[in-house]
């Protein structure tokens, strides 16, 4: 296992590494944001460990900044704050786990390990269909350049079809992930919904992107529809 430590302390990098190379681990470190994006460019790790308080560029953007890179690695941050807003930072730019310091070098290890069978397929934190793009943390969706307004169920029906394009979903497959089991009125909820969508994402364009597949359900064009 290969990882690559992002840390500018150096004693916290020192006893960091020796802990992972004691437990027989392959293990680089890299004191800057910067180095770190060098470093996972040009050589494939199983793991990053990135601490948050870095010199210049932080650990927030540095993780954004990877994904944007199309560097998929699992990311573990560390951080001496333990704030909600910190943690929902960190997970929202990219990172797959957090650890709050000061740590136990066991707990490390195991997330490292969990983290590592995850492997490095890709994770975006923006979905991008064709000329579409949703983000889940700001609730935000484009055509293009242009900013599109949803409602909340709106904005939770296109994500469906956004995390599967191009495959048929059914009107029960997206009532169980738009709505809730305690919503009554299931009966026609969600072609209504669909009519919502065309109107705000397709016909504004000139685009058919959500097909109707009759008998099957629905299903969101990776290309974009004619």
């Amino acid at each position: 296992m290969r990882v690559l430590v992002v840390e500018d302390e150096l004693r916290m990098a020192s006893l960091i590494r020796r802990g992972l190379v004691e437990e027989g681990l392959s293990v680089d470190v890299a004191p800057t944001g910067e180095e770190a994006l060098w470093r996972a460019k040009g050589s494939e790790y199983d793991a990053v460990v990135l601490d948050v308080m870095l010199p210049g560029m932080d650990g927030f953007e540095t993780c954004r900044r990877l994904r944007t890179n199309g560097v998929w690695v699992p990311v573990l941050m560390l951080t001496a704050r333990d704030s909600v807003e910190d943690r929902v930072a960190g997970l929202d730019t990219g990172a797959d786990d957090y650890l709050v310091k000061p740590f136990a070098f066991a707990e490390l290890l195991a997330r490292l390990r969990a983290l590592a069978r995850r492997g490095t397929q890709e994770r975006p934190t923006v979905l991008e269909v064709d000329d579409l793009r949703l983000d889940p943390a700001t609730r935000r969706v484009w055509r293009g350049q242009s900013e599109i307004q949803l409602s909340a169920k709106e904005f939770s029906l296109l994500e469906a079809f956004m995390r599967r394009p191009d495959e048929v979903l059914s009107r029960v497959y997206l009532l169980d992930h738009a709505w809730d089991f305690a919503y009554e009125n299931r009966s026609n909820v969600v072609d209504v919904y669909i009519r919502h969508l065309r109107s705000k994402i397709d016909e504004p364009f000139g685009r058919k992107t959500l097909e109707t597949i009759r008998g099957a359900g629905y299903r969101l064009c990776a290309n974009g529809g004619p």
